[in-house]
């Protein structure tokens, strides 16, 4: 932890606004602990920040602790006059390392227990057990794993700070043998890299018998900062797949259809629901 935090610039900072409305059709609100995030994902939407922060360091290098987060959101939850759909988090990892000093994102668990709103959390990180104390008393909740590859060495170059596919798996288990709902989010699918019915295959087996209650899938979403960036690293570590990415850039569409069509043809294999967010 401490080399980690070495390495990262830190912040805390104070927030006007912790619940804040959503574009998103199936969410109405959205609750963001921490701007920036430590786990370095190379192919991160939500670079787009950082043009927030005033920050000048790499997307991946900073994280500002919203650390009145829990008195917003306290305050902003008494203004609520309808049962809301609300998401943790969007532009975030809520149980980032951070979380295991700040708590912030346990802290505005705490909150929403003495209301019934709807609660989804997208995590990549096992450090969500460690709230299952809470979990369980909340309304209604979901707890989604974002799983990219089961590969490591896919892994080690797209997501070099977060923890394994193995670690997150185990968490999802460990929550569901609690009862409380999960699925997976495999996000973004790697053309060449994690498309292939192997690797679905073991994505869909992984997936139930941790007891997921689904798995969505979503593809590559070439915004120019982050497709370019996940171009560079292709060229570097896997130059035999760049036909394939500058394939999918070229004719998505196409590409989209041809992966729905595999992805049932697999997943209807399983015992086990399957989803698009594309």
């Amino acid at each position: 932890m401490d080399a980690w935090r070495r390495r990262m610039l830190i912040n805390e900072v104070k927030c006007k606004s912790i619940l804040n409305k959503s574009g998103v059709s199936v969410i109405d609100y959205s609750i963001n602990p921490y701007c920036g995030c430590a786990h370095k994902c190379q192919y991160c939407y939500a670079v787009f920040m950082k043009r927030f922060t005033g920050h000048t360091e790499p997307w991946g290098e900073f994280v500002d602790v919203k650390t009145n987060a829990p008195a917003v959101l306290a305050r902003q939850l008494q203004r609520l006059k309808r049962q809301s759909r609300i998401s943790l988090s969007t532009v975030c990892d809520p149980y980032q390392p951070l979380e295991l000093k700040y708590q912030i994102t346990r802290k505005c668990l705490e909150i929403l227990l003495n209301y019934r709103h709807k609660l989804s959390i997208l995590t990549k990180s096992p450090i969500v057990v460690r709230d299952i104390d809470v979990l369980e008393k909340l309304h209604k909740v979901k707890v989604s794993f974002t799983i990219t590859t089961l590969n490591q060495s896919v892994k080690r170059v797209f997501e070099p700070k977060t923890p394994s596919a193995d670690r997150r798996f185990l968490a999802l288990r460990t929550l569901s043998q609690r009862g409380i709902a999960t699925s997976v989010f495999v996000a973004p699918v790697l053309p060449h890299l994690s498309d292939s019915s192997e690797v679905l295959d073991g994505i869909f087996r992984a997936s139930r018998r941790a007891g997921a209650q689904y798995v969505m899938f979503d593809t590559l979403n070439p915004y120019p900062r982050v497709w370019h960036n996940v171009r560079r690293l292709i060229k570097i570590h896997f130059p035999e797949a760049i036909k394939h990415y500058d394939y999918y850039y070229n004719n998505q569409k196409i590409y989209r259809v041809h992966l729905r069509e595999k992805i049932a043809r697999i997943g209807d294999k399983h015992n086990i629901e399957y989803k698009f967010a594309f």
